[in-house]
């Protein structure tokens, strides 16, 4: 397969037009796909339609799906021109280029998701011996650093959090970019510090909690390899601790085994606790140490 990029615009001049048509009568290719920026939304319609005309497209791909945009261009360049999209780019690597399905990009611009492509690119990223170990780990709170360090890749493969948060139902309308950004900044800072870790640390979170008498003196270390302050290694050691507690309760309720079940409270701390609400997660704090129960959070060394 040969393809031959021509020079692209963002507004239509004659020169251009005439330039490819005479690359098309020169090349006489079997597909002719318009490239369409899914950031310029509705006005996708006069650039398709102009292209259309003069040159006479196939198809298109529609790029930059991984943004803001959710694709309300398709809407435009199907009803315009009438002619099929074929791909939709969601980064810039090959293997960002996917093929086109109507019902899952229908799905995404009425905000409810797309959680099949979701599930085919975990599918990509992890085998289901590897899936079914790392659920069988999560239910006996046997989930540790190095896990988290494999799941922190994984979503970045992904398309980061705020490409698996889109093909979420309903999330993607809830969570807006900056948020976004502060939960990927908050995971990297935990990256920093489990990279600072010795595989037995790694292998051994209980080495790291404040029970242990070594823990001052290995956070220390920790974060002082990470260029974080001692602070940051105790508030997501803190976070990790809950968020492992949570995880198992949720793997059980889900059918991998029987135990405790944590309440709508806790669950909410959980949920909370990924975007950094203190208040939510302090009054959970405060209601574990009144029943004896444990707090739920999903933070990743927030201050």
């Amino acid at each position: 397969t040969v393809v031959v990029d021509t020079a692209g615009r963002q507004v239509v001049d004659e020169n251009l037009m005439e330039e490819l048509r005479r690359v098309k009568k020169t090349v006489e290719p079997d597909e002719t796909l318009l490239v369409v920026d899914a950031m310029t939304g509705q006005a996708a319609a006069s650039l398709t339609a102009s292209f259309d005309s003069a040159v006479g497209i196939t198809g298109a791909i529609l790029t930059k799906l991984d943004g803001d945009s959710r694709g309300g261009a398709a809407v435009s360049i199907r009803g315009v021109s009438g002619k099929p999209i074929k791909f939709v780019g969601v980064g810039e690597k090959t293997g960002d280029l996917e093929p086109f399905y109507p019902d899952r990009m229908a799905s995404r611009i009425l905000g409810m998701g797309d959680i099949i492509s979701l599930v085919e690119k975990a599918s990509m990223e992890v085998s289901d011996a590897d899936a079914a170990k790392m659920q069988e780990k999560m239910a006996k709170a046997e989930f540790d650093f190095d896990d988290f360090l494999t799941q922190s890749k994984m979503v970045l493969n992904m398309g980061g959090m705020a490409g698996v948060a889109k093909m979420l139902p309903g999330m993607g309308n809830m969570i807006d970019n900056s948020q976004m950004k502060q939960v990927e900044v908050r995971i990297k800072r935990s990256e920093a510090m489990i990279c600072s870790m010795t595989k037995k640390e790694r292998a051994n979170p209980d080495l790291l909690a404040m029970t242990s008498k070594s823990a001052r003196s290995r956070w220390t270390r920790i974060t002082k390899g990470a260029g974080l302050a001692f602070e940051d290694g105790l508030g997501f050691m803190s976070e990790f601790q809950k968020m492992r507690t949570m995880i198992s309760r949720m793997s059980k309720q889900a059918g991998l085994g029987v135990g405790e079940q944590g309440s709508e409270e806790e669950m909410e701390a959980a949920m909370a606790g990924g975007m950094g609400n203190r208040n939510t997660r302090r009054a959970s704090k405060k209601k574990g140490k009144k029943g004896g129960g444990k707090g739920g959070g999903m933070g990743f060394g927030a201050r």
